[in-house]
C-alpha cells in the first residue's frame, strides 16, 4: 500500500528524479508567497491601509516572539524564523484546498524543513563565533560528552521532521474518516479543527526552530562569559 501511495503521488519525471505532488505544491507555495510580498511591498504608505495593517500586525508579532527567545539576536533571527513560520501556516492550510494535500504530510518535505533547521543551527553558530570556536563547544565541558552531543543533534532533527510530519498526516486522515462516516453533515467542526491544528503544529516547529537556534548562540555567548 505504501509502494502504491507513494507511485500515486508521482506526477511526472526528470531522467531518473521523480517529481512528485509534494514538490510540485511546496514550489508553487513558494512561487504565491514570493510573488505576495513583491506586490505587497512595492507601494508601502506612512498611513498603512488594511492590507498593510495586517501585514505589518504579523510581522511585528513574530518580531516580538523572536524578540522573546533571543532578544539580543532577533534582527538576525527574524527573517529566517519568520519565513519559516509563514510557510508552515500556508503549507498546513493548503490541504483545506479541494483536491490538495499539505506538503507537510509527507515526510521527505518535514525532513528537509527540518534539515534546514540543522544546518542554521551551526550557520548562525559559525557565522557568529567563527568555525573553530564554535566546533569547540562540541567538547566543552569534556571532550567525552562529544558522542553525546551529536547523537542529540541527529535526534532532535528526526524528532522535529517526524512530529509536524505525524500531526499533519494524522489531521488529515481523522478529517478523511470523520467525512467518509458522517458525509458533510459535519464539514465546520472539521474546518476549524484543521484550522487551529494547523497553526499550532506550524508554531512549535518554529519556536523549536527558534529555541534550538537561539540557544546554540546564547550557550557560547554564556561560555565566553564565564571565562571572562
Amino acid at each position: 500500500m505504501e509502494d502504491i501511495d507513494i507511485l500515486a503521488s508521482v506526477v511526472f519525471q526528470i531522467g531518473p528524479v521523480a517529481i512528485t505532488s509534494t514538490v510540485i505544491t511546496t514550489w508553487l507555495l513558494m512561487a504565491v508567497l514570493g510573488l505576495f510580498a513583491w506586490i505587497t511591498t512595492r507601494h508601502l504608505a506612512t498611513q498603512p491601509g488594511p492590507l498593510q495593517t495586517a501585514l505589518e500586525g504579523v510581522v511585528a508579532s513574530i518580531e516580538q516572539a523572536v524578540a522573546a527567545v533571543a532578544p539580543q539576536q532577533a534582527q538576525q533571527l527574524m527573517p529566517f524564523i519568520g519565513t519559516l513560520w509563514i510557510f508552515l501556516v500556508i503549507a498546513n492550510l493548503s490541504g483545506l484546498i479541494p483536491g490538495v494535500h499539505s506538503p507537510t504530510r509527507d515526510l521527505s518535505a518535514t525532513a528537509a524543513l527540518a534539515i534546514l533547521v540543522f544546518l542554521s543551527v551551526h550557520w548562525f553558530g559559525i557565522r557568529t563565533q567563527g568555525l573553530k570556536r564554535y566546533l569547540r563547544h562540541y567538547l566543552t565541558p569534556s571532550p567525552i560528552l562529544l558522542p553525546f552531543h551529536l547523537i542529540s543533534e541527529v535526534t532532535r532533527t528526526i524528532a522535529l521532521a517526524v512530529r509536524l510530519f505525524g500531526n499533519i498526516m494524522s489531521l488529515e486522515m481523522t478529517a478523511l474518516l470523520i467525512l467518509l462516516v458522517a458525509g458533510f453533515l459535519a464539514p465546520v467542526p472539521i474546518l476549524m479543527l484543521h484550522i487551529v491544528e494547523a497553526l499550532v503544529q506550524a508554531y512549535i516547529f518554529g519556536m523549536l526552530a527558534l529555541i534550538y537556534v537561539a540557544g546554540g548562540l546564547q550557550s557560547q555567548q554564556l561560555r565566553q562569559k564565564t571565562k571572562e
